[in-house]
């Protein structure tokens, strides 16, 4: 596959013609409308609170805290960045365990008694950062992404201790699920969602305005609605595969009464992908026929199928949740449909279709669920492959009423100053742009502190950086 990267795409016309010739059908004004005309500029009113810009700023899931579940310096130095930012909407600011077992890695935040009062100190000073830019921080919208890593959790070493719903017939082998005891029992369940609670109350307690109950990107949340095999309670049909986020949402709003709630969601899954002979990414061969553990799938492994995401939407609505945040896949075992990339982690496989595909995928799947749920608030994700063409589509985006907020990831790692850039009507700074080397990814996967390795002077002049490249290079070799 010929590759373009998004630099080189310096003209309307060469952008929108590649873009066709990749197959993105994507909105894109010719000329960005940047600082206060700008759709990215508009309040919109959520709650009966004015937030002044369509900008929200992505969870991430960091790999720099202390071992007990503390933010670090480097934490904080993150969600200064996020402060300054001048997005208005913080959504989650970083995937939080409720328990220490369901960490993701062995230097995730975890939320307890001990921490709260780090926490509380972490939403602080990512006030006190767009204070200090902006002049107040009364505007804002602040959350706490609550998460169970389920199947991927590493919270002791780099070894994965699983927890796990069902037996998957694809990611059991590659995941290392091998003993039916790691099927969590519904007693356990129940245990969890009594976790979630607590997490709650103490979010809360730190000041956040509402917490996201994480159901995406393969984590546990995610799993119950791919849970069609799972006997009892919490599997098979759609009302028990939804039961651990009712049961959770009922519990939280008992326990921490006026604590608002959002859900991240994965509305579209794919089959698992692998490297095929020639290390570009095929699905996983699959004998079972009609593929069934895909949520948002249509049965083939590569499509998607609306009926069911749209279902959750409407239990949402019933349950009075609102803030709704789309992504798709998992950055586990489809990375390209969730994190589309110029460059794969060291440890995933070589692009199968041109990364914009994946954008306009995510984009479009996001303007179909908005259309059908027009009071919802809806925030995409995707938006860091476009780079230089970014304020062009997201302006885009939001004028056609395609989203609400234009959600920003790995972005805020190299380049958090963006939409105060393009809101003060300034153009890009194009060194800072995110560039998608996936070195955020790669990183920590193995075993270096989560950041922006090349734009970022601060981590391109660490220790990290030389083990960074000679992981790397040592990849390209093999």
């Amino acid at each position: 596959m010929a590759l373009k990267r998004m630099a080189q795409l310096r003209s309307y016309a060469q952008f929108m013609a590649y873009c066709d010739s990749v197959g993105a059908d994507l909105p894109c004004d010719e000329v960005a409308v940047l600082g206060p005309e700008s759709a990215l500029a508009q309040p919109y009113r959520y709650r009966g609170r004015l937030l002044s810009n369509r900008f929200a700023a992505l969870p991430m899931e960091g790999w720099d805290g202390s071992a007990d579940g503390r933010p670090t310096d480097l934490t904080r130095r993150r969600w200064r960045r996020f402060g300054i930012s001048g997005a208005k909407l913080i959504w989650g600011g970083e995937a939080v365990a409720v328990r220490h077992d369901g960490r993701a890695n062995a230097r995730q935040l975890v939320i307890n008694e001990t921490t709260v009062g780090d926490l509380a100190d972490l939403r602080q000073g990512l006030l006190e950062a767009h204070s200090e830019r902006f002049g107040k921080a009364d505007d804002l919208l602040v959350g706490l992404q609550l998460t169970h890593s389920g199947r991927f959790c590493r919270p002791n070493s780099a070894r994965l201790e699983p927890a796990v719903l069902y037996r998957h017939p694809l990611l059991d082998e590659k995941f290392q699920v091998d003993d039916d005891s790691l099927v969590m029992s519904d007693g356990e369940i129940e245990s969890l969602i009594e976790d979630f609670g607590r997490a709650a109350v103490l979010a809360q307690q730190a000041g956040y305005d509402f917490i996201d109950i994480k159901h995406c990107h393969g984590y546990l949340g995610h799993e119950f609605l791919s849970a069609v095999d799972r006997p009892g309670r919490y599997g098979g049909s759609f009302e028990n595969r939804s039961r651990f986020l009712r049961e959770t949402v009922e519990l939280v709003r008992t326990l921490a009464p006026g604590l608002d709630i959002g859900l991240r969601l994965s509305a579209v899954d794919w089959i698992p992908f692998q490297p095929g002979a020639d290390r570009i990414g095929v699905p996983a061969p699959f004998d079972g026929g009609r593929y069934p553990y895909a949520f948002g799938g249509d049965g083939s492994g590569v499509g998607y199928d609306l009926s069911e995401p749209r279902r959750l939407l409407a239990l949402l609505q019933a349950l009075d949740i609102q803030l709704v945040c789309i992504t798709v896949g998992s950055p586990y075992y489809n990375f390209h449909i969730q994190r589309p990339a110029v460059f794969p982690p060291s440890d995933g496989y070589l692009l199968p279709e041109d990364p914009l595909a994946g954008v306009a995928r995510q984009i479009k799947i996001t303007a179909e669920l908005k259309a059908g749920f027009p009071d919802l608030t809806i925030v995409g994700s995707g938006y860091t492959y476009l780079q230089d063409w970014l304020p062009n589509v997201a302006g885009a985006v939001l004028s056609a009423g395609m989203a609400d907020f234009v959600g920003l990831g790995r972005m805020m790692l190299s380049y958090p100053e963006l939409p105060a850039d393009l809101l003060a009507g300034q153009p890009l700074r194009r060194k800072r742009i995110c560039r998608t080397f996936s070195d955020c990814t790669t990183a920590p996967r193995n075993g270096m502190v989560s950041g922006c390795y090349p734009l970022d002077e601060y981590y391109k002049s660490s220790d990290g950086y030389e083990r960074l490249m000679a992981v790397k290079k040592a990849a390209t070799v093999r």
